[in-house]
């Protein structure tokens, strides 16, 4: 007989997956994605639909580790050796830095294109004070608020999300006369392709955070093998069909609109929402507006306290602490919160360059960490199931392929 599910307590248990969710789609969808449909329109959907399917099991043993061993993925890198933990904390400080920054001035643009002139604000400054909300959101109310506030905005921004994806259907669009199809399929095109996959559906570090989100839930509530499952499956792929959506907006709006696309980012999403109000009229800007400010304001609220979090627990790790203090999770989230506002003032100029260098070096660290998550959960204590393995060594290959190719291009071996 099949295992009757309690529903209540199954909602009552999502949380972590949705974070995860909230700080996926950000960068990744709203503007490489929707980038990936503007330029090359369905091409690169199969690219999409692989790395999704590819980095599936590396997300989800994140989860399933904490699940079946209540201790963090993080502490489970300290017990494989510290070379493994000094190594994802050297990423994870320039992760959190260089992504608090770029997410915040992405923020930043969306408001300065629905307020008027800005209110006389820079983007710069639009940013601090964005960023400085954030923190003061994290340390007034800590995960709990996260926790809420994450399940009401990922709603709202599916919603607002399907509905725009609707009225892009409906409306009917001719191409340029003189438009071209670029094809995705050459050489000059694998750094963008390479980055898309970097972030797709997420930097693989978010896995740690994923599970570190996973074990905080579970010191306010009992969560079961099946329902932490439950939410990380939810939140895994809804951000997988959100990427598909975005994709869409990008192919049916801007693909073949004879306009050149923007390619950094702040620059990108003032065109987003001014094609969308010449494609539907004025009255679509502030939706669109809308749902990339949600989306973009909810990654960056996960960002910071995610990296936060995960910077605290990897310091303790490394200086053999018994347990990590609130006090020092509030100064990594001030930290990388300031650290992020030096960034966008002083280095504003070269963030969309960080941003892309970012991705490209989240790929190419994703078979790293993928392999190191496969060993934590299938050994002689816990086995995977068939399919599950046969994914796994799978993706593992695509993954490491995929990244030895791109090295060696970027390295003149082939081209």
């Amino acid at each position: 007989m099949a295992e009757n599910v309690n529903w209540k307590n199954r909602f009552k248990a999502m949380g972590p997956g949705i974070l995860m969710a909230a700080a996926a789609v950000g960068g990744s969808h709203i503007v490489s994605s929707t980038q990936a449909g503007a330029i090359y329109g369905w091409q690169l959907a199969i690219v999409v639909l692989l790395v999704n399917l590819f980095k599936y099991p590396f997300f989800r043993f994140g989860s399933q580790y904490t699940l079946q061993n209540n201790e963090s993925l993080i502490e489970g890198y300290a017990r494989k050796g510290k070379t493994y933990l000094v190594a994802f904390f050297i990423m994870n400080i320039f992760s959190a830095v260089v992504n608090t920054a770029a997410v915040g001035i992405l923020a930043a643009a969306i408001l300065y294109n629905i307020i008027p002139n800005g209110f006389g604000l820079s983007i710069a400054q639009l940013t601090t004070i964005l960023i400085v909300i954030t923190l003061g959101m994290l340390l007034v109310g800590g995960y709990r608020f996260l926790d809420k506030f994450s399940k009401y905005m990922m709603t709202a921004l599916t919603l607002a999300t399907v509905f725009a994806i609707v009225i892009a259907v409906f409306k009917h669009r001719e191409l340029a006369p003189d438009f071209v199809a670029p094809s995705p399929w050459q050489m000059s095109a694998l750094p963008f392709i390479v980055a898309l996959m970097g972030w797709m559906p997420a930097p693989i570090e978010i896995s740690a955070i994923n599970s570190m989100w996973m074990v905080e839930k579970r010191k306010t509530q009992k969560v079961s093998y099946a329902d932490g499952l439950f939410d990380f499956n939810a939140g895994y792929i809804g951000t997988a069909l959100l990427a598909f959506v975005f994709l869409a907006l990008g192919a049916l709006i801007q693909y073949g609109s004879g306009q050149a696309v923007e390619a950094a980012s702040a620059a990108y999403i003032a065109q987003f929402v001014n094609m969308y109000a010449s494609a539907f009229g004025n009255w679509s800007r502030l939706l669109i507006a809308f749902i990339a400010f949600l989306c973009i304001f909810g990654t960056t609220i996960t960002v910071i306290d995610g990296y936060s979090r995960a910077n605290n627990e990897t310091l303790r790790l490394l200086l053999n602490q018994s347990e990590a203090s609130a006090k020092a999770l509030n100064v990594w989230t001030v930290a990388t919160s300031v650290a992020g506002i030096v960034i966008v003032y002083f280095f504003a100029g070269d963030v969309a360059t960080l941003m892309r260098f970012a991705m490209i070096a989240s790929f190419l660290t994703t078979p790293i960490f993928g392999y190191l998550n496969y060993k934590l959960v299938h050994n002689k204590e816990n086995r995977l199931s068939q399919s599950l393995n046969a994914l796994s060594i799978v993706g593992l290959t695509y993954l490491t392929g995929f990244a030895l190719f791109f090295l060696a291009n970027t390295l003149g071996w082939v081209g």
